[in-house]
């Protein structure tokens, strides 16, 4: 006896298509993909590389959250991720309540306002005056942090013009045990990237957050989210249905890399990658 068709979980009308038109994609773009584990000069990308190539952070996403099944899926690929001594120096939290996305939206953007308050010298020749060698400091002490991307990102937000977490259905906090082997955060890195490879293959949509860790400044979310010794949160990952498809190869900065192929005293070959 035939099994009754039905939708899986995460079926939506606006997201789905129809299944005719879906196989046939989904088969056209395996015909044009290399096989796994195997090599051969000038061949088309295997799956892999595709997603690794194709992906890009996305910022605009659909009310629609993801099926529980499917993030699990995503988190189990954090958990095989590698670490260092494999100590797996991470826990994971999954967000989807639409009251605590709100919460912690609206607290981030508070504190990007106060953080802007102290720091954003333009806004007044008073201001420019005497606040501007306070504010060139604190990016000499904290470079990465204020850096002009996030720094003008941080103005942004303050003034209403970009949001922090882009409206996301979810959001997996890579929490940090700071007591791992040898350098926690790479691994975080790792365990992180996994995770966006497996959402992208998938079909989903990811974007890596660190103003996340504006949220720690604040006890409440410390405590909601178990944040204390040993545990550090820095990085999050938005998650959900792309809106439109937004994926595909961009360009990226040629670099120039040395192969050291000689003797210890043949000075290395320089190749252009990218190229």
């Amino acid at each position: 006896m035939p099994r009754k068709k039905t939708q899986p979980d995460n079926a939506q009308p606006e997201q789905a298509q129809p299944a005719k038109a879906q196989a046939k994609k989904a088969q056209k773009a395996v015909q044009e993909l290399s096989g796994l584990y195997t090599y051969a000069p000038g061949m088309p990308w295997n799956p892999v590389e595709k997603v690794i190539m194709e992906r890009r952070s996305i910022r605009a996403f659909k009310k629609e959250p993801l099926p529980d099944s499917m993030i699990r899926r995503i988190l189990e690929a954090g958990r095989f991720a590698p670490s260092a001594g494999n100590a797996q120096p991470w826990k994971f939290a999954v967000i989807k309540s639409p009251e605590i996305l709100a919460e912690m939206e609206k607290d981030a953007i508070r504190l990007c306002k106060i953080l802007m308050w102290f720091l954003d010298y333009t806004r007044s020749d008073f201001r420019k005056k005497y606040l501007s060698i306070y504010t060139k400091l604190m990016i000499r002490l904290r470079y990465n942090e204020f850096h002009p991307v996030p720094f003008s990102l941080l103005k942004l937000i303050a003034d209403g013009k970009a949001p922090v977490f882009h409206g996301a259905p979810t959001l997996i906090l890579l929490i940090e045990d700071k007591r791992g082997v040898s350098r926690p955060p790479v691994d975080i890195g790792i365990c992180g990237q996994t995770m966006v490879l497996t959402a992208h293959s998938l079909g989903a949509g990811t974007c890596w957050i660190g103003l996340v860790k504006l949220l720690m400044y604040y006890p409440k979310w410390r405590k909601r989210f178990g944040i204390e010794w040993p545990y550090e949160l820095n990085d999050c990952l938005a998650l959900g249905w792309q809106k439109g498809s937004l994926d595909g190869e961009v360009i990226r900065e040629v670099q120039n890399v040395s192969w050291y192929e000689g003797g210890l005293d043949d000075p290395p070959r320089t190749e252009r990658q990218g190229e």
